[in-house]
């Protein structure tokens, strides 16, 4: 049941008041704008609707979405999202990213390692708990300090009571908080995924582009007790599809957006954190390409990671664009300084608001000065690999878990342990190889970094090149073993002071300087950021109502749009793509990668009908995260999936504009008919079609 206390609710209503423009907006299922799609499409998102939506949605913890699409647990998501289980779940013989993947029957249905699902089924305002742990006259670190126990034991309390994963998730910067109760499912099962060339058909060279002809897909079941779990909400599956400026809906938990950042925020991002990303990925992509090189069992290896950094080079490049947009910054700055206007223009409202901006600028020039130590070594840029991370959970958890909750960093509060402990002990294979190359990379990133006498770079090489250490930790450290990091784990301080494992120890060494600069960005960066970023919400309601819903944080949020082409540069894109059109798309190139057509899919052209629509593109307002979200009709039935976005739509991080930029969908007739035609999956059709578990291959 969704608990929202009167004061909240009416402050919400005012700011969705002052909304003035159309349909942009990752809106929050507690607040949508159910009036605004009323008055414009004559469709009424009742609270009925929007809690079936909400229930029949999920998030896949690895980054991404999904949706139930049947009573069965059938899930459904990206091929992108499922690539980690796909690659982890194949063999030197058996590389189902190649060749794809079809269970006929439950029992070839495969357990993921190391997936978690959460299904949103509450939320409660714990607004005036969280701010009134801060009280007046606290210092900003210790408010700030105060505020995390705050919500450490709010969730401590509700996973309690509740046996949910509980989370408080800030909104507005810290001007409202709000807890949000998951049922969680672990017991994940691969049902179906199309070969990779299908799902990630263009490759680099189309990604963020369109026309697209990608069959981004892949299907899960959700088990429980060891059963396919029985859902009562889940989405129907549309046979019609879409048809062209028809009302769609999107249903996904987008990552992070900055759209109310401040001129000093923005500035930080484009002159600093963008562009270091960018040289990280792109040394860290070309590490993997010599590595994939050296065999196809090393290409097989690589090839999640690999698609990772080149996804995430591309959509870096394409935020940074946005903010080296002149127009697009001279509006922000525009916007800035009404604010600043509208304060400065009476006393009374001067002397309750004061100046936040210059706050925020400070704590900006204090994360600029902390940036590599706190991105290097805080947050393990330097320390890059599966083993690394495993290394700095146990000794961090070690030191960490015997401290009452309240006084933990937030990763290791009482709620957060089990799904912590599920990745810890996941039993995903490790590559030691391929631990090494990026471990290499990393530690040279490092060195360069923070330079060869800092003490840091100094424990890590310990007189050795790079490269020469990184083969030293990971060839003698014993992390690879479950069994290893669960004696670690359970043995608490004392057994990781005993530890000779290399790794272990370089985690020890380091803790110091980590911690340091961890405690120096929150008190003086983040600790700032709630305070000063809640009194510009505020500032903005005075003015008349914020223009957008919170910042996006990787919870539930629910947009809408129009099935709508567009054009650039006078050339026009239609509103959706073929599987006729994809065919082409591959004969055009050769027929050669990363344009060529799968196996299967050349054996069965003549039974697939060419006309049947494939990917369509929205005005929906989407970013990462999204990915595998359920692209839904006004019935609530899935005509779709979010995979992607044009190359347009990148600047939605900071500003949205429906005049070209578009989110892209795999189309539910193409699946169907792919599935019919080219995999002969249909007990997966059967399903879809029937809402429950089809009997038959």
């Amino acid at each position: 049941m969704m608990r929202r206390p009167l004061l909240l609710s009416c402050l919400l209503m005012l700011f969705l008041g002052g909304f003035a423009s159309a349909d942009p907006g990752m809106w929050l299922f507690e607040a949508f704008p159910a009036a605004k799609v009323k008055a414009k499409y004559g469709f009424d998102p009742t609270a009925q609707w929007l809690n079936h939506v909400r229930l029949s949605s999920v998030r896949f913890n690895n980054g991404g979405s999904g949706s139930f699409v049947s009573a069965d647990g059938l899930t459904f998501t990206n091929h992108h999202i499922a690539s980690e289980c796909i690659q982890q779940l194949s063999t030197a013989g058996k590389d189902y990213m190649k060749t794809g993947f079809y269970a006929r029957t439950q029992a070839e249905e495969m357990k993921c390692p190391a997936y978690e699902l959460n299904q949103l089924v509450g939320i409660e305002d714990v607004t005036a708990q969280v701010k009134g742990a801060a009280s007046p006259g606290m210092a900003v670190a210790e408010g700030g300090q105060a505020q995390r126990a705050e919500m450490s034991r709010l969730e401590e309390q509700c996973t309690k009571t509740t046996g949910l994963r509980c989370d408080v998730v800030t909104l507005y910067s810290g001007e409202a908080y709000h807890l949000y109760r998951y049922k969680k499912y672990t017991d994940v099962r691969l049902v179906f995924a199309p070969e990779f060339d299908a799902a990630f058909f263009g490759g680099d060279p189309d990604n963020f582009e369109y026309p697209r002809y990608d069959l981004d897909i892949s299907f899960f079941r959700v088990y429980e007790n060891g059963k396919p779990v029985h859902l009562d909400n889940y989405f129907q599956w549309s046979p019609q599809g879409v048809k062209e400026k028809e009302l769609i809906f999107v249903s996904g938990n987008p990552g992070s957006t900055g759209r109310l950042l401040t001129m000093a925020q923005l500035e930080f991002l484009r002159d600093l954190d963008y562009p270091t990303r960018l040289k990280v990925y792109q040394s860290r992509i070309a590490t993997l390409e010599k590595f994939s090189g050296q065999s196809p069992d090393n290409a097989r290896m690589a090839q999640e990671d690999l698609f990772g950094y080149q996804n995430s080079l591309k959509a870096v490049t394409g935020y940074l664009s946005g903010l080296q947009d002149k127009q697009l910054m001279a509006k922000k700055a525009a916007d800035e300084q009404k604010l600043k206007d509208f304060v400065n223009s009476d006393a009374k409202r001067k002397a309750e608001f004061d100046d936040p901006w210059t706050a925020l600028a400070e704590s900006m020039q204090v994360q600029k000065q902390i940036y590599l130590p706190l991105t290097y070594v805080e947050r393990m840029r330097g320390f890059t690999g599966l083993l690394a991370m495993y290394a700095r959970d146990l000794v961090r958890g070690a030191e960490q878990r015997p401290k009452p909750n309240g006084e933990r960093l937030r990763e290791f509060r009482e709620s957060a342990l089990p799904s912590l402990e599920d990745r810890l002990f996941s039993t995903a294979p490790i590559y030691k190889s391929l631990e090494a190359a990026e471990l290499a990379d990393s530690l040279a990133g490092l060195q360069q970094a923070l330079g060869a006498d800092n003490p840091v770079v100094r424990e890590a090489l310990n007189g050795k090149s790079p490269e020469q250490a990184a083969h030293y930790l990971v060839d003698n450290t014993k992390l690879e073993d479950v069994a290893t990091r669960k004696q670690l784990w359970n043995g608490g301080e004392a057994a990781i002071k005993a530890s000779t494992d290399p790794l272990i120890v370089l985690m020890r060494q380091i803790e110091p300087e980590a911690l340091q600069v961890r405690k120096q960005y929150e008190d003086q960066v983040e600790s700032v950021a709630r305070r000063d970023g809640a009194v510009l919400a505020k500032v903005r309601f005075a003015m008349g109502g914020l223009s957008e819903p919170p910042d996006a944080t990787f919870t539930l949020r629910l947009s809408y749009g129009e099935v709508e082409g567009y054009s650039v540069a006078g050339k026009g894109y239609p509103y959706y793509t073929s599987l006729g059109g994809a065919y082409q798309h591959a004969a055009a190139h050769g027929n050669k990668p990363p344009y060529q057509l799968p196996q299967s899919w050349m054996e069965h052209k003549a039974q697939v009908k060419l006309a049947t629509p494939l990917n369509f593109v929205s005005t929906a307002d989407i970013i990462g995260g999204n990915s595998g979200s359920p692209t839904i009709n006004s019935k609530g039935e899935v005509v779709g999936i979010i995979f992607d976005g044009n190359i347009e739509s990148l600047p939605w991080n900071f500003v949205y504009s429906d005049t070209a930029a578009r989110a892209i969908s795999v189309d539910s007739r193409g699946i169907v008919e792919t599935l019919h035609s080219i995999y002969g999956a249909n007990r997966v059709v059967q399903e879809l079609q029937s809402g429950h578990e089809a009997t038959g291959k």
